[in-house]
């Protein structure tokens, strides 16, 4: 169930069967819908038909799966869809260059979402995926938000649970820390095997007018074959790029 959904609403009700969805499910049978939810079986029953007449939910033979109308709403988020539109030349830059996998990610909460993935044939198994969304503190994207943030979300990330997805996850905060002092002076985050094994990443930041923090761009590759710092320098000229096309589009506004 999900925290942030008020469940003494009609719409706070609609939004926990909405979040139910996991990114690997395709199809939630109303038993599960109700597992999930905690919600009254008549209820999901009721808001399920409801968000099924507005394009929210398709039904199934053997439940309910997200609709596109969904995808039709977040494909109309204007910050991040000007955003992609800008920046998409820029990821496929970086992928030419490297043919690995290329990630364009939004700062929310303590958290990356991930507005775009560009991967090839050969693309390294991450946990990211478009839409979806990772904690600051484990991935090169997120070190990369992170580092150039508000100091008062440094200090609540710092202080806060620090989970260790792999054997080298930094969990320290002192170490954390000195990281992202680091991110600052060079323009460049790293990660090494600290969100899932296998894989390292480069990112850089992006910034809009006033040196206002926008995004990062990265790109992941698997740590048999990537050398993340061989790429530093093409992530931080993309972002470099990116940023100076954002400035001058506002300018001309």
């Amino acid at each position: 169930m999900s925290d942030a959904a008020d469940l003494d609403t009609v719409l706070g009700k609609a939004v926990t069967i909405l979040r139910a969805f996991r990114p690997d499910d395709q199809v939630l049978g109303l038993a599960e819908l109700v597992r999930r939810t905690g919600l009254h079986k008549a209820t999901v029953h009721r808001l399920a038909g409801e968000l099924v007449a507005n394009r929210l939910l398709d039904r199934t033979g053997s439940g309910y799966r997200l609709s596109g109308g969904l995808f039709e709403l977040g494909m109309m988020a204007s910050l991040e869809r000007g955003l992609l539109e800008l920046a998409m030349p820029f990821l496929q830059d970086i992928y030419e260059r490297t043919h690995e996998t290329v990630h364009l990610g939004v700062l929310e909460g303590h958290d990356v979402v991930y507005v775009a993935k560009l991967g090839g044939h050969r693309q390294a198994k991450s946990p990211s995926r478009a839409g979806g969304r990772m904690p600051l503190y484990c991935t090169g994207i997120g070190k990369a938000l992170l580092a150039n943030a508000d100091p008062q979300l440094r200090r609540e990330v710092l202080s806060g649970p620090l989970v260790r997805r792999t054997p080298h996850t930094v969990v320290a905060p002192g170490m954390l820390r000195r990281q992202l002092s680091q991110v600052v002076k060079t323009g460049v985050a790293y990660e090494r095997e600290e969100s899932a094994l296998g894989i390292a990443c480069v990112a850089a930041p992006v910034f809009g007018p006033e040196a206002q923090l926008l995004a990062a761009i990265s790109v992941t590759g698997p740590t048999n074959r990537f050398r993340p710092e061989a790429n530093a320098a093409t992530v931080r000229a993309a972002a470099t790029g990116l940023s100076s096309t954002l400035v001058r589009r506002e300018r001309l506004r």
